[in-house]
C-alpha cells in the first residue's frame, strides 16, 4: 500500500512539473512566431542598420570631438596621421560589429534549435499528461479496503513503475531545453547592448573623420585651384572614354605629357636664368608637394599585406560568374551603410568621380604599372592629383537601400564596394594581396 501511494505522490509530483515545462514549452512556441523560421545571413547587418538609424550624439560628445580636433597640429602630415589613426579606429570598431553580429548569428541559430525541439516533444508531452490526468481522476484501488481488487492494484503499480521513469526524463530534458534557452536569451540581449555601444563609438568616430577632412580640406585651400584644373581635365578625358582601359591609358598619358612639359618649363628657365633650377609653379605640378609620396613599398611586395578597403565580406571574387554572362574582373565587398572607404595602399590618385555604370569611381596609381579601381561609393574624399597614404580615408558608402543592388529576403540592400587590381591595363586577381584576416581564408 504504502509503495503504491509513493508511486502515485511521484507521478503528482511528475504531472505538476511536467504541465508547468508543457505550458513553457507551449509559450516558448508561441514566442516562435516572433522570430525568423530560419536564420537569415543578412539579419545582422539588418540589425546593424536598424541601431545606426536611431544613435544620435550628444551636444556634448560633439563639442568634445570639435575640442580634440582642435589640439591637432594644423600641418599637412599631423591632419593625414589622425585620419588615418581614426580611419583605423573606425574600422575596428565595424569589425567588432561584424563579429557581434556574427555571434548573434549563432545564438539565434541555438534558439531556433532549442524551439525547434520543444515544439516537436509537444505531441508527445500532451499524451503523457492526458494519461496523467486519467490515473489522477481514476486512481488504483486501495488493497486493504477491496482485495478482491488487489490484481488491479498489482498492475496499476506495474503501469506506473514503467511510466514515471520516461515521464521524469522527458520532463529533465524539457527543464534543461528551456534552462538553456534562457541563458541563450540572456547572451542575445547582452550582445545587442553591446552591438549598440559599438555603434555608437562608430558614429562618434565617423563624425571625428569628417571633421577631420574639413580641417585637412581648409589647410590645402591654397592647392584647390590647382586641383580643380587636374579634375577638369580628368572629367574631360572620362568623357571620351569608352572603357576602364581607356580612361586609365588616357589618364596615364596625360600624366606623362603634364611630367614632360613642367621638365622642359623647368629647364627652360633655368637656362634663361643661368641658375639652380626652381620649383616649379604650383599649378603644373600633376601632385601637390605637400602629400607626396617618400619611400612607397613596391605594390607587388604587398602581397598577403593589404586590408580590404573597407570592413566587411567578400561576396563575389575575381573569375566568379557576375551575374550579367560575363566573369568578375574583381572582388565585391559586402559592407555596412556609410562604412568608411580607406586606400588599400600608397598610391597618387589618377582619377576620382563618376565614370558610366561604375557610379562614383576612383583609381590610384601604386606604382610599378599596378592601378586599384574602387567604385561603389556614395562619396569619394579626394581629388585627381593628390596623393594618398595606405590606410587613408578616401570616400564613404551610401546607405543600404541606395549603395548597392545586392537585396536580402527581408528586402533590405547591402552596400557593396567594388575592388579591382590592375597591372599594365590588365585585370589581376587580387587575392594574393588580401591579408588573411580580411580575406575570408580563415
Amino acid at each position: 500500500m504504502s509503495e503504491i501511494e509513493r508511486s502515485r505522490a511521484s507521478i503528482l509530483h511528475g504531472c505538476g512539473i511536467a504541465a508547468v515545462a508543457f505550458v513553457l514549452s507551449l509559450s516558448a512556441a508561441r514566442a516562435e512566431n516572433t522570430l525568423d523560421q530560419a536564420p537569415d545571413p543578412d539579419k545582422s547587418r539588418a540589425e546593424y542598420e536598424q541601431v545606426s538609424k536611431d544613435i544620435t550624439l550628444s551636444s556634448e560628445r560633439l563639442a568634445k570631438l570639435a575640442a580634440d580636433i582642435a589640439t591637432i597640429k594644423k600641418d599637412h602630415a599631423s591632419i593625414t596621421a589622425a585620419l588615418i589613426q581614426s580611419a583605423m579606429t573606425e574600422q575596428k570598431l565595424g569589425q567588432d560589429i561584424e563579429d557581434i553580429g556574427a555571434k548573434l548569428e549563432g545564438l539565434k541559430g541555438e534558439e531556433q534549435k532549442i524551439r525547434a525541439s520543444l515544439a516537436a516533444r509537444r505531441d508527445v508531452l500532451a499524451e503523457v499528461l492526458g494519461a496523467l490526468q486519467r490515473m489522477g481522476l481514476n486512481p488504483p484501488p486501495a488493497i486493504l479496503v477491496k482485495p478482491e481488487d488487489a490484481l488491479s492494484s498489482v498492475r496499476s503499480a506495474i503501469l506506473l513503475g514503467a511510466v514515471v521513469p520516461e515521464l521524469r526524463q522527458q520532463t529533465e530534458i524539457l527543464l534543461a531545453d528551456l534552462k538553456e534557452q534562457s541563458r541563450v536569451t540572456a547572451s542575445i540581449e547582452a550582445e545587442r547592448a553591446r552591438l549598440t555601444a559599438a555603434v555608437g563609438e562608430q558614429t562618434a568616430e565617423k563624425k571625428r573623420l569628417s571633421m577631420l577632412l574639413e580641417a585637412k580640406q581648409k589647410l590645402e585651400a591654397d592647392t584647390q585651384t590647382a586641383l580643380a584644373a587636374e579634375e577638369q581635365r580628368s572629367q574631360a578625358l572620362a568623357a571620351k572614354a569608352g572603357s576602364l582601359k581607356e580612361l586609365i591609358a588616357s589618364l596615364e598619358a596625360d600624366k606623362a605629357r603634364k611630367a614632360a612639359n613642367a621638365a622642359k618649363a623647368a629647364e627652360q628657365k633655368s637656362a634663361d636664368a643661368d641658375k639652380a633650377p626652381a620649383e616649379p609653379e604650383l599649378a603644373s605640378l600633376p601632385v601637390p608637394e605637400a602629400n607626396r609620396l617618400t619611400a612607397a613599398a613596391p605594390f607587388a611586395a604587398l602581397q598577403g599585406q593589404i586590408a580590404l578597403p573597407v570592413i566587411g565580406k567578400i561576396k563575389r571574387r575575381y573569375g566568379a560568374d557576375d551575374g550579367n554572362g560575363a566573369v568578375m574582373l574583381g572582388d565585391m565587398v559586402a559592407t555596412q551603410s556609410g562604412a568608411i572607404v580607406t586606400a588599400p595602399a600608397d598610391g597618387n590618385v589618377l582619377y576620382a568621380g563618376p565614370f558610366r555604370s561604375y557610379g562614383q569611381l576612383l583609381i590610384l596609381n601604386a606604382g610599378d604599372g599596378y592601378h586599384v579601381v574602387l567604385a561603389g561609393m556614395s562619396r569619394i574624399s579626394v581629388a585627381s592629383g593628390q596623393s594618398v597614404l595606405a590606410g587613408e580615408p578616401v570616400g564613404a558608402m551610401g546607405e543600404a537601400r541606395v549603395a548597392s543592388t545586392s537585396a536580402s529576403k527581408n528586402g533590405n540592400a547591402t552596400p557593396e564596394l567594388y575592388v579591382e587590381f590592375r597591372k599594365d591595363g590588365k585585370p589581376v586577381d587580387p587575392t594574393p594581396w588580401w591579408a588573411d584576416r580580411f580575406s575570408g581564408r580563415t
